[in-house]
């Protein structure tokens, strides 16, 4: 039984032990796999009928850190100055001899805040002839359900286990109580993995109750488009693919995260908050600076290493290597997770390898 001690407050939880949450908040926001799994669950069970609320509270934990942690604050806007490419989610691609092509960092959200592209960028988008993403199964829910649920080991625990047998009674509480206020019975889903789970939990109410209502996320309407205008799409990556890389992290990673999203309550308000208003800013490279500072534990460099690795930069890798070839063709919109842009190894830098030449588009 994996056991995790209680902190004493709120406050102590939210600079405290919380990083894994945060991870998994931030996994949310960009795995397509992970808003398309939580739409096909969502239809499997009774959550529909759960909150209408879609207004999203929260507030910019940043703004107060500008006043109660000004020490804090400060050392996070250095750690993300020296981040490459950290400015920006709109980015204009050019090579010698073909049209520029364009490269828009993204979230998964259904968020109003996170639907209106940058400038620039619907007409990008309207003069492609080839459009990127993630994965192009998101154009067919039905299809991208068939091909996660062709991998049960991935979803469910096979071998008589119960997500229950690894929490203490009042974590197993509190899962209960928290799959309830979405509509759904613990009994129903106690077989699931806890990156399952997890995606029934990880996002607040507001995104939760949009999804609900069958809202879209940005790429998915990006994919929709292309098709119906009778564009190339092209797939970087399998929904599979990034549901087994989550798989790979361990267990107890997902046991925590799963525990420390349902403990933060309304506090995870104030997390997609921060975020999304950090997306809006274009400072993409602040997330992750931020994140690891409100994380005080004394393990969270080892939970943020295996993240990154697998989950981010890994497949980074891929996604540079799958464009390529459409890029050196010219006339391309590229959408993936702002999370895949800035870094040493972020997309942007591996296609500058490969002989591009990037530009932000919009001034930060």
């Amino acid at each position: 039984m994996i056991v995790i001690s209680k902190p004493q407050s709120l406050t102590s939880l939210l600079m405290g032990r919380m990083g894994n949450a945060l991870l998994w908040l931030f996994a949310s926001m960009h795995l397509a796999a992970l808003a398309v799994l939580l739409a096909t669950l969502l239809s499997l069970t009774d959550a529909n009928a759960a909150t209408q609320e879609t207004a999203c509270p929260g507030k910019n934990l940043l703004v107060d850190m500008q006043q109660s942690d000004k020490a804090g604050y400060d050392a996070i806007v250095e750690e993300a100055a020296k981040i490459p490419n950290g400015q920006g989610t709109f980015w204009k691609i050019e090579k010698d001899g073909v049209e520029p092509s364009w490269l828009l960092g993204t979230m998964h959200l259904s968020d109003p805040r996170v639907l209106e592209m940058p400038q620039g960028a619907p007409e990008a988008f309207a003069k492609a002839t080839t459009v990127i993403v993630e994965s192009d199964e998101i154009t067919d829910e039905k299809q991208a359900a068939a091909a996660l649920l062709a991998k049960p080991e991935l979803m469910m625990f096979l071998d008589g286990t119960s997500m229950t047998d690894m929490l203490s009674k009042e974590d197993a509480a509190t899962l209960e109580r928290g799959l309830k206020e979405r509509g759904i019975p613990l009994a129903a889903v106690a077989k699931m993995k806890p990156w399952i789970l997890s995606s029934f939990v990880a996002l607040p109410a507001c995104e939760y109750a949009r999804k609900a209502s069958g809202a879209s996320f940005l790429d998915m309407k990006l994919a929709k488009d292309a098709v119906a205008q009778g564009k190339k799409l092209v797939g970087l990556e399998t929904l599979l693919g990034q549901i087994t890389a989550l798989s790979e992290l361990p267990m107890s990673f997902h046991v925590q995260s799963l525990v420390e999203m349902l403990r933060l309550g309304a506090r995870m308000d104030d997390m997609m908050t921060t975020m999304i208003e950090l997306y809006q800013d274009g400072q993409v490279g602040m997330i992750m600076p931020m994140m690891k500072h409100l994380d005080a534990s004394e393990s969270s460099d080892e939970g943020y290493a295996a993240f990154e690795q697998r989950v981010i930069d890994d497949r980074n890798y891929v996604m540079a290597k799958g464009a390529t070839p459409h890029l050196e063709k010219g006339n391309v919109f590229m959408a993936v997770g702002a999370l895949h842009l800035p870094g040493e190894v972020g997309v942007i830098e591996l296609l500058r390898k490969s002989g591009f030449t990037l530009t932000a588009v919009n001034e930060w």
